[in-house]
């Protein structure tokens, strides 16, 4: 039987878990996602970092506060459409002061397929920003090792809240899979 090898992932995709685990990041919180995948696996591969898998994002704030309580770094991965589902707990990030960073593949952007991701994707950075998160945008795929790197100075370093928006482009276009 021949098994055809899983293609290399993208060099992007390997700077954003090479950054994390630079960081020292020992938890990661996630609801599956294609953009993120590399990263998942690689964590759930790792021994030194603990992945979380959520139900909904939302319980990744709490994950990601929590493990900060802990004395633990961690990071929250998520889609676009998931940063409305994290509103209401956002608040206890910017009440108790605890340094976050989530990373966000985008949709409802670039060639988006699907009408129901671009209301949320048209609305992310402004929603983040409302709830008193700084941030950060990759389009590039040369800018996404310095882009996270940043992100993670400024949480761990300066005990702020980022979000790393990763664009659609990065991922590329998606299709409806059709039987």
């Amino acid at each position: 039987m021949n098994e055809t090898p899983a293609p290399a992932p993208p060099s992007w995709q390997e700077d954003v878990f090479a950054a994390l685990k630079k960081c020292g990041i020992q938890q990661i919180a996630y609801v599956p996602d294609a953009g993120h995948s590399h990263t998942i696996v690689e964590a759930q591969r790792d021994p030194a970092i603990h992945d979380v898998v959520l139900t909904t994002e939302e319980e990744g704030v709490g994950v990601v506060a929590g493990a900060w309580l802990g004395g633990q770094r961690a990071a929250l991965l998520m889609q676009s459409s998931g940063v409305g589902n994290c509103v209401n707990m956002f608040s206890l990030l910017e009440m108790c002061r605890f340094p976050f960073l989530t990373l966000v593949t985008m949709r409802g952007e670039y060639a988006e397929f699907n009408p129901w991701q671009s209301p949320m994707g048209r609305t992310t950075q402004q929603a983040l920003e409302l709830m008193g998160i700084t941030v950060l945008r990759a389009d590039n795929p040369e800018d996404v090792e310095e882009t996270v790197e940043a992100a993670l100075d400024s949480v761990f370093e300066a005990g702020e809240r980022v979000a790393v928006l990763l664009g659609q482009k990065l991922i590329g276009r998606k299709k409806w899979e059709r039987n």
